[in-house]
Protein backbone atom coordinates (compact mmCIF):
# COMPACT_ATOMS: atom_id res chain seq x y z
CA UNK A 1 0.00 0.00 0.00
CA UNK A 2 1.19 4.05 -0.45
CA UNK A 3 0.17 6.44 1.49
CA UNK A 4 1.38 8.86 -0.84
CA UNK A 5 -0.65 10.44 -3.57
CA UNK A 6 -4.80 9.43 -3.61
CA UNK A 7 -4.65 7.68 -0.25
CA UNK A 8 -3.24 9.45 2.79
CA UNK A 9 -4.58 7.59 5.50
CA UNK A 10 -4.48 3.97 6.03
CA UNK A 11 -7.99 2.10 5.75
CA UNK A 12 -9.39 -0.49 8.17
CA UNK A 13 -8.45 -3.21 5.43
CA UNK A 14 -4.83 -1.79 5.05
CA UNK A 15 -4.15 -2.16 8.89
CA UNK A 16 -6.30 -5.47 9.01
CA UNK A 17 -3.41 -7.66 9.13
CA UNK A 18 -1.11 -5.58 11.17
CA UNK A 19 -0.43 -6.61 15.13
CA UNK A 20 2.17 -3.52 15.70
CA UNK A 21 2.08 -0.17 13.19
CA UNK A 22 6.21 1.14 13.13
CA UNK A 23 6.65 4.46 12.14
CA UNK A 24 10.36 5.42 11.11
CA UNK A 25 10.51 8.26 9.10
CA UNK A 26 13.23 11.02 8.72
CA UNK A 27 11.97 14.59 9.70
CA UNK A 28 14.04 17.84 8.46
CA UNK A 29 12.22 20.18 10.78
CA UNK A 30 9.74 22.24 9.20
CA UNK A 31 6.15 22.51 9.86
CA UNK A 32 5.35 21.80 5.63
CA UNK A 33 7.50 18.47 5.38
CA UNK A 34 4.50 16.11 4.99
CA UNK A 35 5.89 13.28 6.40
CA UNK A 36 4.38 14.77 9.75
CA UNK A 37 0.90 14.21 8.69
CA UNK A 38 1.56 11.13 7.37
CA UNK A 39 2.88 10.17 10.97
CA UNK A 40 -0.29 11.76 12.52
CA UNK A 41 -2.88 10.13 9.99
CA UNK A 42 -1.51 6.78 10.24
CA UNK A 43 -1.51 7.30 14.37
CA UNK A 44 -5.06 8.92 14.28
CA UNK A 45 -5.94 5.10 11.97
CA UNK A 46 -3.95 3.15 14.35
CA UNK A 47 -6.14 4.53 17.45
CA UNK A 48 -9.54 4.18 15.54
CA UNK A 49 -8.55 0.37 14.63
CA UNK A 50 -6.90 -0.60 17.96
CA UNK A 51 -3.54 -0.86 16.28
CA UNK A 52 -0.14 0.05 18.70
CA UNK A 53 1.72 2.60 17.03
CA UNK A 54 5.73 2.81 18.01
CA UNK A 55 7.61 6.05 16.63
CA UNK A 56 11.59 4.94 16.29
CA UNK A 57 12.97 8.65 16.37
CA UNK A 58 15.35 10.30 14.69
CA UNK A 59 17.40 13.58 14.98
CA UNK A 60 16.13 16.55 13.97
CA UNK A 61 18.69 17.43 11.03
CA UNK A 62 18.98 21.46 12.24
CA UNK A 63 19.23 21.13 15.82
CA UNK A 64 16.23 20.77 18.49
CA UNK A 65 16.60 24.35 19.17
CA UNK A 66 15.57 27.70 17.64
CA UNK A 67 11.91 27.40 16.36
CA UNK A 68 11.04 30.36 13.98
CA UNK A 69 8.33 31.39 12.16
CA UNK A 70 4.40 32.09 12.53
CA UNK A 71 2.81 29.62 14.23
CA UNK A 72 -0.70 28.00 11.81
CA UNK A 73 -3.58 29.06 12.21
CA UNK A 74 -6.48 26.39 12.13
CA UNK A 75 -8.16 28.00 9.47
CA UNK A 76 -5.06 27.40 7.18
CA UNK A 77 -4.71 23.67 8.13
CA UNK A 78 -3.92 21.12 5.27
CA UNK A 79 -1.45 18.34 4.11
CA UNK A 80 1.20 21.30 4.65
CA UNK A 81 0.26 22.29 7.92
CA UNK A 82 -2.22 20.49 10.21
CA UNK A 83 -1.43 21.19 13.55
CA UNK A 84 -0.07 24.80 14.99
CA UNK A 85 3.40 24.61 15.43
CA UNK A 86 6.21 27.12 14.27
CA UNK A 87 7.30 27.17 10.48
CA UNK A 88 10.61 25.67 11.86
CA UNK A 89 9.72 23.65 15.05
CA UNK A 90 12.39 22.44 17.02
CA UNK A 91 11.44 19.33 17.57
CA UNK A 92 11.93 15.49 16.89
CA UNK A 93 9.64 12.98 14.81
CA UNK A 94 9.06 11.13 18.37
CA UNK A 95 8.08 14.34 20.15
CA UNK A 96 5.91 15.63 17.32
CA UNK A 97 4.13 12.42 17.94
CA UNK A 98 3.69 12.78 21.45
CA UNK A 99 2.49 15.90 20.79
CA UNK A 100 0.03 15.75 18.26
CA UNK A 101 -1.25 12.57 20.67
CA UNK A 102 -1.12 14.85 23.89
CA UNK A 103 -2.53 18.27 22.45
CA UNK A 104 -4.21 17.74 19.21
CA UNK A 105 -6.33 14.64 19.60
CA UNK A 106 -4.57 12.06 17.81
CA UNK A 107 -5.34 9.55 20.00
CA UNK A 108 -3.23 5.86 19.74
CA UNK A 109 -1.81 3.35 21.94
CA UNK A 110 1.96 5.27 21.21
CA UNK A 111 5.06 4.55 22.42
CA UNK A 112 8.12 6.45 21.28
CA UNK A 113 11.28 4.58 21.27
CA UNK A 114 14.05 7.33 22.05
CA UNK A 115 17.18 8.10 20.90
CA UNK A 116 20.90 6.89 22.26
CA UNK A 117 23.64 10.07 22.19
CA UNK A 118 21.12 12.92 20.97
CA UNK A 119 20.52 16.24 21.97
CA UNK A 120 18.82 19.41 21.13
CA UNK A 121 21.84 21.08 19.94
CA UNK A 122 23.36 18.62 17.51
CA UNK A 123 23.28 18.69 13.82
CA UNK A 124 23.23 16.17 11.39
CA UNK A 125 26.46 16.21 10.42
CA UNK A 126 27.71 16.30 14.63
CA UNK A 127 25.73 12.84 14.50
CA UNK A 128 28.11 10.75 13.22
CA UNK A 129 25.16 9.45 10.86
CA UNK A 130 25.10 9.09 7.31
CA UNK A 131 22.78 11.62 5.50
CA UNK A 132 20.18 9.30 3.10
CA UNK A 133 18.48 12.06 1.69
CA UNK A 134 14.91 11.41 2.62
CA UNK A 135 13.41 12.70 -0.55
CA UNK A 136 14.32 13.92 -3.68
CA UNK A 137 14.37 17.22 -3.33
CA UNK A 138 16.27 17.09 0.38
CA UNK A 139 19.89 16.22 -1.31
CA UNK A 140 21.97 17.45 1.56
CA UNK A 141 21.96 18.99 5.23
CA UNK A 142 22.37 22.29 3.61
CA UNK A 143 19.36 21.44 1.72
CA UNK A 144 17.69 21.07 5.08
CA UNK A 145 19.24 24.43 6.83
CA UNK A 146 17.27 26.77 4.23
CA UNK A 147 14.43 24.80 3.63
CA UNK A 148 12.19 26.45 6.65
CA UNK A 149 12.18 29.59 5.43
CA UNK A 150 13.03 29.06 1.07
CA UNK A 151 10.31 26.63 0.58
CA UNK A 152 7.72 29.22 0.40
CA UNK A 153 9.12 30.55 -2.89
CA UNK A 154 6.38 27.37 -3.44
CA UNK A 155 3.78 29.84 -3.48
CA UNK A 156 5.03 32.48 -6.23
CA UNK A 157 5.98 32.57 -9.41
CA UNK A 158 9.66 32.23 -9.17
CA UNK A 159 12.00 29.23 -9.31
CA UNK A 160 12.59 27.69 -5.83
CA UNK A 161 15.55 25.76 -7.57
CA UNK A 162 13.72 22.60 -8.24
CA UNK A 163 14.94 20.58 -11.29
CA UNK A 164 18.78 21.79 -9.98
CA UNK A 165 21.60 19.84 -7.85
CA UNK A 166 20.88 22.78 -5.57
CA UNK A 167 16.73 23.04 -4.58
CA UNK A 168 16.05 25.62 -2.07
CA UNK A 169 19.32 26.86 -2.05
CA UNK A 170 19.43 28.13 -5.85
CA UNK A 171 16.42 30.27 -6.45
CA UNK A 172 15.09 32.60 -9.63
CA UNK A 173 13.44 33.67 -12.56
CA UNK A 174 14.32 34.60 -16.72
CA UNK A 175 13.53 38.31 -14.96
CA UNK A 176 15.40 38.69 -12.17
CA UNK A 177 18.39 40.73 -12.59
CA UNK A 178 20.89 39.04 -9.84
CA UNK A 179 23.18 42.03 -9.06
CA UNK A 180 19.99 44.49 -7.77
CA UNK A 181 18.64 41.50 -6.07
CA UNK A 182 21.38 40.89 -3.98
CA UNK A 183 22.38 44.17 -3.10
CA UNK A 184 18.48 44.78 -2.30
CA UNK A 185 18.86 42.26 0.37
CA UNK A 186 22.26 42.48 1.60
CA UNK A 187 21.09 45.87 2.87
CA UNK A 188 18.61 43.92 5.11
CA UNK A 189 21.38 42.74 6.89
CA UNK A 190 20.43 38.94 7.66
CA UNK A 191 22.25 37.08 10.07
CA UNK A 192 24.24 34.23 9.14
CA UNK A 193 24.02 34.25 5.29
CA UNK A 194 25.72 35.46 1.81
CA UNK A 195 24.10 35.79 -1.57
CA UNK A 196 25.89 34.91 -4.42
CA UNK A 197 24.82 35.49 -7.98
CA UNK A 198 23.94 32.58 -9.89
CA UNK A 199 22.48 31.63 -13.53
CA UNK A 200 21.27 28.16 -14.00
CA UNK A 201 18.63 26.40 -16.17
CA UNK A 202 15.59 23.81 -13.85
CA UNK A 203 15.22 20.25 -15.84
CA UNK A 204 12.02 20.06 -14.17
CA UNK A 205 9.28 22.29 -12.67
CA UNK A 206 9.01 26.01 -12.81
CA UNK A 207 10.93 27.30 -15.53
CA UNK A 208 12.42 23.71 -17.06
CA UNK A 209 14.77 24.33 -19.81
CA UNK A 210 14.82 27.89 -19.30
CA UNK A 211 17.36 30.20 -18.63
CA UNK A 212 16.77 31.59 -14.90
CA UNK A 213 19.05 34.20 -13.24
CA UNK A 214 18.92 35.04 -9.49
CA UNK A 215 20.71 34.18 -6.52
CA UNK A 216 22.49 30.75 -4.15
CA UNK A 217 22.17 31.01 -0.62
CA UNK A 218 25.51 30.49 1.38
CA UNK A 219 25.02 29.39 5.10
CA UNK A 220 28.02 31.29 6.29
CA UNK A 221 27.27 30.63 10.63
CA UNK A 222 24.29 28.58 10.93
CA UNK A 223 23.70 28.81 14.76
CA UNK A 224 23.23 32.95 13.60
CA UNK A 225 21.21 32.02 10.53
CA UNK A 226 17.42 32.76 10.50
CA UNK A 227 15.62 30.40 7.46
CA UNK A 228 12.47 31.71 7.44
CA UNK A 229 13.34 35.32 8.33
CA UNK A 230 15.64 34.90 5.09
CA UNK A 231 12.93 33.46 3.24
CA UNK A 232 10.59 36.35 3.88
CA UNK A 233 13.24 39.09 2.90
CA UNK A 234 13.44 36.75 -0.03
CA UNK A 235 10.08 37.63 -1.16
CA UNK A 236 10.02 41.12 0.09
CA UNK A 237 12.93 42.10 -1.84
CA UNK A 238 11.36 40.30 -5.32
CA UNK A 239 8.07 42.46 -4.84
CA UNK A 240 9.89 45.42 -4.12
CA UNK A 241 11.50 45.36 -7.51
CA UNK A 242 9.49 43.17 -9.56
CA UNK A 243 6.34 44.66 -8.62
CA UNK A 244 4.93 43.96 -12.24
CA UNK A 245 6.29 40.46 -13.28
CA UNK A 246 6.30 38.43 -9.29
CA UNK A 247 3.56 37.27 -8.35
CA UNK A 248 1.85 34.95 -5.61
CA UNK A 249 0.05 31.52 -7.21
CA UNK A 250 -3.39 31.95 -7.83
CA UNK A 251 -5.46 30.65 -5.60
CA UNK A 252 -7.02 27.15 -5.52
CA UNK A 253 -10.71 26.63 -5.80
CA UNK A 254 -11.32 26.72 -2.16
CA UNK A 255 -10.16 30.65 -2.16
CA UNK A 256 -6.76 29.19 -0.50
CA UNK A 257 -3.18 30.73 -1.64
CA UNK A 258 -0.41 27.90 -1.48
CA UNK A 259 1.62 31.09 -0.28
CA UNK A 260 -0.40 31.19 3.05
CA UNK A 261 -0.98 27.32 3.48
CA UNK A 262 2.99 27.24 3.79
CA UNK A 263 3.08 30.08 5.92
CA UNK A 264 -0.24 28.89 7.96
CA UNK A 265 -1.61 31.93 7.87
CA UNK A 266 -2.45 34.78 5.30
CA UNK A 267 -1.06 37.64 7.74
CA UNK A 268 3.01 37.03 6.06
CA UNK A 269 1.64 37.82 2.80
CA UNK A 270 -0.55 40.30 3.50
CA UNK A 271 2.28 42.70 5.46
CA UNK A 272 4.73 41.53 2.18
CA UNK A 273 2.12 43.27 0.00
CA UNK A 274 0.99 46.35 2.54
CA UNK A 275 5.37 46.86 1.98
CA UNK A 276 5.85 45.79 5.88
CA UNK A 277 10.05 45.59 6.18
CA UNK A 278 11.09 41.57 6.85
CA UNK A 279 12.31 42.09 10.34
CA UNK A 280 9.15 43.73 11.65
CA UNK A 281 7.31 40.95 9.99
CA UNK A 282 9.61 38.82 12.36
CA UNK A 283 8.63 40.68 15.04
CA UNK A 284 5.02 39.99 15.20
CA UNK A 285 6.38 35.98 15.38
CA UNK A 286 7.72 36.24 19.34
CA UNK A 287 4.67 36.47 21.44
CA UNK A 288 3.28 33.18 19.92
CA UNK A 289 6.35 31.54 19.79
CA UNK A 290 7.63 31.39 23.16
CA UNK A 291 4.08 30.12 24.09
CA UNK A 292 4.87 27.53 21.36
CA UNK A 293 8.24 26.97 23.06
CA UNK A 294 6.53 26.47 26.51
CA UNK A 295 4.61 23.92 24.78
CA UNK A 296 7.31 22.42 23.72
CA UNK A 297 9.19 21.94 26.67
CA UNK A 298 6.35 19.47 27.77
CA UNK A 299 6.67 16.77 25.19
CA UNK A 300 10.49 16.99 25.07
CA UNK A 301 12.18 13.81 25.46
CA UNK A 302 16.16 15.06 24.74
Amino acid sequence: YSLYGKNRSPSKEMLGDIDLMIIDLQDVGARFYTFLYTAALVMKACGEYGVPVWVLDRPNPITGTNPEGPILEPEFASFVGMYPIAQRHGLTIGELANLFSSHFGVKCDLKIIRMHGWSRQLWFDETGLPWVLPSPNMPTLDTAVVYPGMCILEGTNVSEGRGTTKPFELFGAPWIEPADLKNLLVSYKLPGVAFREAYFIPTASKFAGSHCAGLQLHVMERRDFRPVLTGVAVVAALLKLYPDKFSFRSPNAEGEYHFDLLCGTSSVREALQEGVSPWDIASTWDGKLAEYTMLCKEVYLY
